[in-house]
């Protein structure tokens, strides 16, 4: 049986000193792949240092929507110039973010287009943060896809059912974190139930989100498996066939990512 955490943060300072014991921990749980997600471009050496020192580790290159500011204009051109490192597998994670804003404003939109079309062009998978903006989110990949088609990933889904729906039409991914296994969450389970097998994954965005067994303590790429347990119940399948069927779905869309014998 193999796992995958498709969205970790292994560059933030919470894992400095641990580093080879995260690793080592999260193979011993079957955790056959882990992607360190990019949340500033210029932060893209650092990832890369993790990403080569650790086969099992891979990265993306992007601009989280709450670093906009920092990041503003960086072209799509530029985006696809750094995923040609073979350890540069998807693009982002860029998109919307309201919950500290009233909306998300025209830098986040220019930010998540610019991503959006680096996506295209590469044919890499795009990574969507999209938090308290489902309507403008729904209505961007909408008029993006009309432009020509592109390969995403909706990360730590949170949002309702309609903009759910709206991306499985468009040909996107689910991914679940920790949140899916929260006493609160019972909406988001009956959305995981609800959706098709091909399309769901399981990751963490460790160090946050620590899955029930571990609230409040620093997440880690091997609870992956709690989040996977729970989406087993929620499907009514077992844990071997959650485990199977997340990382097939993994393979097939971050398919740059060199396969693994899951024997």
């Amino acid at each position: 049986m193999m796992l995958v955490d498709s969205h970790c943060h292994l560059d933030f300072p919470d894992f400095a000193d641990d580093l080879d014991g995260i690793v080592a921990r999260a193979k011993a749980a079957g955790v056959g792949r882990m992607i360190t997600i990019s949340t500033r471009v210029r932060r893209l050496p650092g990832l890369l240092a993790i990403a080569e020192r650790f086969p099992e580790v891979f990265c993306s290159v992007g601009t989280h929507p709450s670093h906009v500011d920092e990041e503003d204009g960086i072209p799509a051109e530029e985006l696809i110039e750094l995923t040609k490192h073979p350890k540069v597998v998807a693009l982002g994670e860029a998109g919307l973010d309201n919950f500290h804003e009233q909306s998300a404003g025209a830098a986040q939109e220019r930010g998540f287009r610019a991503h959006i079309a680096a996506a295209r062009v590469t044919g890499l998978p795009l990574v969507i943060h999209t938090r308290d903006a489902d309507a403008q989110c729904g209505r961007i990949l909408a008029d993006e896809m009309a432009k020509g088609s592109f390969r995403a990933v909706l990360h730590c889904y949170t949002g309702g059912r309609e903009l759910a729906m709206q991306a499985i039409d468009l040909g996107l991914s689910i991914s679940f974190t920790g949140i899916l296994t929260f006493k609160k969450s019972q909406a988001l389970r009956d959305l995981a139930a609800e959706l098709p097998a091909d399309r769901i994954m399981v990751e963490t965005d460790a160090p946050y989100l620590a899955p029930g067994k571990f609230r409040g303590k620093r997440n880690e790429p091997s609870y992956v498996v709690e989040t996977a347990k729970v989406m087993a119940e929620t499907r009514g399948v077992s844990l071997e066939e959650i485990s199977r069927q997340t990382t097939e779905n993994f393979f097939r869309l971050f398919s740059k990512v060199p396969r693994v014998d899951a024997a």
